[in-house]
């Protein structure tokens, strides 16, 4: 009898183990869903009250450039949306990728925001060895515009056209460079489809920005840019720089006497860049649900259209899931070109 009540005191019964088990893991089981709902609750809390506190939106590109100053429109306009100051904060180098590198850095909260272009939304495939993974780590949250790039010459360099822009390319292979925002960037996209499709053979010089490659054309260290809309028209106000056609693929309405890339002797050219606000892709679903709304909001207001047409550039908006598609479907074509032309950025 003593040693049956040993037996069940001492817990070494099968039976009463069994028990105990299915006890603690009933009990674990409890607590993690208390957990799960604790956190939903957090999330649910931090998207009503978001923002309370300010947002810092990363250019990752020199100031100056139009990079820079969509982001600076943009910022400007979240910030009478929101109440909460918005600061900018210019983080050049590798074609963007430092400053997109910064972002993911940060908190996943919706706090720190990246202007991403091109460079992170469909050419990367030419680093090879990017510490982050731009489709899988940045989340678009909205398309905010896109540009005609132009393709502009000193005025010194002795040509008046495309034509014959690529016949002097042609006649002395390598002795012409363009100035582009850095490797990967638009202009620098723009410039390798155009070597590309043409055949010739053209020296790209990176800047750490669109503002300084186009002091270099200016100061004429370089022959060619293909500067986006409204820097090529201060530029060409200069009276230093010619403007020889716009990359779109149609005429664009704020150079409506230039020729496309395409019509002036380079069949298929197209190349418009195109700017997306991003976060980390674990940034809480409803901050990025109401980002979208209030940044849709800025894209669309009246107040802020006179500064798009100032700088040549054409609204956009939408969805998350719509920057996504057009993400999507760019990197497919510029991945193309990469493997095509073999430009590896490392």
């Amino acid at each position: 009898m003593n040693s049956e009540k040993h037996f069940f005191r001492t817990g070494s019964s099968p039976w009463f183990r069994e028990r105990r088990r299915s006890f603690v893991a009933g009990l674990s089981a409890m607590l993690g869903i208390s957990c799960l709902l604790a956190s939903l609750d957090v999330v649910q809390a931090q998207a009503v009250s978001y923002p309370s506190r300010p947002i810092k939106l990363v250019v990752p590109y020199a100031a100056g450039g139009s990079a820079d100053v969509i982001g600076r429109i943009v910022g400007q306009g979240l910030s009478a949306r929101t109440g909460q100051p918005v600061v900018v904060e210019n983080r050049p180098g590798a074609g963007g990728h430092i400053g997109a590198e910064y972002m993911l850095s940060q908190p996943p909260d919706g706090y720190t925001l990246v202007l991403a272009t091109i460079a992170h939304n469909g050419a990367f495939k030419m680093y090879r060895k990017l510490r982050y993974n731009p489709p899988v780590d940045l989340m678009p949250v909205v398309l905010i515009a896109e540009s005609p790039n132009v393709l502009l010459v000193r005025n010194s360099l002795p040509v008046k056209s495309v034509a014959e822009l690529i016949a002097m390319a042609r006649a002395e292979p390598g002795k012409l460079n363009y100035g582009s925002a850095g490797i990967g960037s638009a202009t620098h996209i723009a410039g390798e489809l155009f070597k590309y499709l043409a055949k010739v053979d053209i020296v790209m010089i990176p800047f750490s920005g669109g503002a300084p490659a186009l002091s270099a054309l200016l100061g004429e260290q370089v022959d060619i840019t293909f500067e986006t809309g409204s820097t090529a028209q201060q530029a060409l106000r200069t009276g230093k720089v010619r403007a020889l056609a716009v990359t779109t693929a149609k005429r664009s309405t704020f150079y409506p006497d230039l020729p496309t890339v395409a019509e002036a002797g380079v069949p298929g050219y197209a190349a418009a860049p195109w700017y997306t606000i991003s976060v980390a892709r674990r940034t809480p679903p409803q901050i990025v649900q109401k980002l979208n709304l209030e940044l849709n909001s800025v894209i669309a207001s009246p107040d802020v259209a006179p500064r798009w047409q100032a700088l040549g550039v054409t609204p956009l908006g939408g969805t998350p899931d719509s920057a996504a598609r057009r993400n999507e479907a760019e990197t497919k074509r510029w991945t193309s070109l990469i493997d095509a032309a073999q430009i590896v950025a490392d």
